[in-house]
């Protein structure tokens, strides 16, 4: 991050889940962050393995049990996400709202969950599948700063100014 910034500058992850891959929302997504002012400072598609996926969501089966944490895994491996490092003014919280709450049914239209999720709390439920929410958003300072430190080398993030901060006043 350039060093001359203001402290509210932030860095955050975001995944596009395979869901938002395979139904073609790819596109999309990124620009309404694009259009929110985030800047893209990483990029790249993986496939995520089992022992990736464990160390990304280190934490899950504790905090919701092997169940939750076993449709999660297997969801995320189901195939390719898109990984993207964000940069900008409050990026965490902007990014977690224009993603809207976790489970669909329960984001309001306007956010990337309400327009594009189709599936809710109640159908994961009943199908014994992970929510297909269509993206991760970090959570939160710690959660982003480890995120970023797992998916991104220091020489795959990139620094650089848009137009809009090169004409900033």
């Amino acid at each position: 991050m350039p060093q001359d910034q203001d402290q509210t500058v932030e860095r955050t992850l975001v995944l596009l889940k395979p869901d938002a891959l395979v139904r073609g929302f790819g596109g999309k997504v990124i620009t309404r962050f694009e259009e929110a002012a985030l800047k893209i400072v990483g990029v790249k598609m993986k496939q995520m393995d089992a022992e990736f996926t464990r160390r990304h969501y280190f934490d899950l089966e504790e905090r919701l049990g092997k169940e939750v944490y076993d449709f999660t895994s297997a969801f995320m491996q189901q195939g390719p996400v898109i990984a993207l490092v964000l940069e900008g003014f409050d990026a965490i919280a902007t990014v977690r709202k224009l993603v809207g709450s976790t489970y669909p049914n329960e984001a309001p239209a306007g956010t990337i969950r309400g327009d594009f999720s189709h599936y809710g709390k109640a159908a994961s439920v009943a199908s014994g599948k992970a929510v297909a929410n269509l993206v991760h958003a970090s959570g939160n300072k710690e959660e982003a700063k480890q995120e970023v430190e797992l998916w991104f080398d220091k020489d795959e993030l990139h620094d650089y100014r848009t137009l809009a901060e090169i004409f900033a006043c």
